[in-house]
């Protein structure tokens, strides 16, 4: 392990920490969450695993997603996973955004042949961050945070560090670490969700 490895913070367990932390507190209201999801297989197990703490409301905001047809089908699934999981005892809530694919285009002007996971990446994730942050303290949410660090593929110091620097209310975590990435598509196949083989913006298909 070299010494930036070592530097590194252990996002995952600053979570635990604060979950450990909650539990102790005795006879107190359940903190609410705002979660952003980037769509229905990767909120699956975050739901699973986050909702025996916190009372949460799933945020929709992905204005990344191309083409339109692909935004509704995600949009529907990430509906229909919640409805599932509300039957079988879960209280999960929903919010969902409007479509604004041409806003992206926008904020990412002069990047379109960036690599994957790079500046463009970045914009589209403070974005997205910045409508959960702006709700979150809107609507006086306790806490919130987003699904997009339980991909293998995105990278969740980047994640973490545009959240705290958007809001002090941000939940740290890297939901892919302990099988977390591994649970999602146990849980996909159990919901029988529908999984894209692509993150969403027409740069990414290539």
């Amino acid at each position: 392990m070299n010494k930036n490895d070592e530097s590194k913070r252990n996002y995952q367990a600053e979570l635990e920490e604060i979950i450990a932390s909650l539990s102790k507190q005795q006879n107190s209201k359940r903190p609410t969450l705002l979660l952003h999801s980037c769509c229905g297989p990767c909120s699956s197990y975050v739901l699973e695993y986050l909702s025996g703490y916190f009372d949460i409301t799933v945020l929709y905001f992905n204005p990344c997603i191309f083409p339109a047809d692909e935004y509704m089908h995600r949009l529907e699934v990430q509906k229909d996973l919640i409805k599932q999981m509300n039957e079988v005892g879960y209280a999960i809530s929903f919010v969902g955004m409007p479509y604004a694919y041409e806003s992206f285009l926008k904020l990412i002007a002069g990047t379109e042949k960036a690599s994957e996971g790079g500046e463009r990446c970045t914009i589209c994730f403070k974005q997205r961050l910045s409508m959960l942050a702006s709700k979150a303290s809107m609507d006086n949410f306790d806490y919130c945070c987003s699904t997009l660090t339980v991909s293998p593929y995105k990278n969740a110091e980047v994640i973490n560090e545009i959240g705290e620097s958007l809001t002090s209310k941000w939940l740290p975590s890297d939901f892919k670490k302990k099988g977390g990435y591994k649970r999602s598509i146990e849980l996909s196949e159990k919901y029988s969700l529908y999984r894209q083989d692509y993150c969403g913006c027409e740069f990414s298909m290539r």
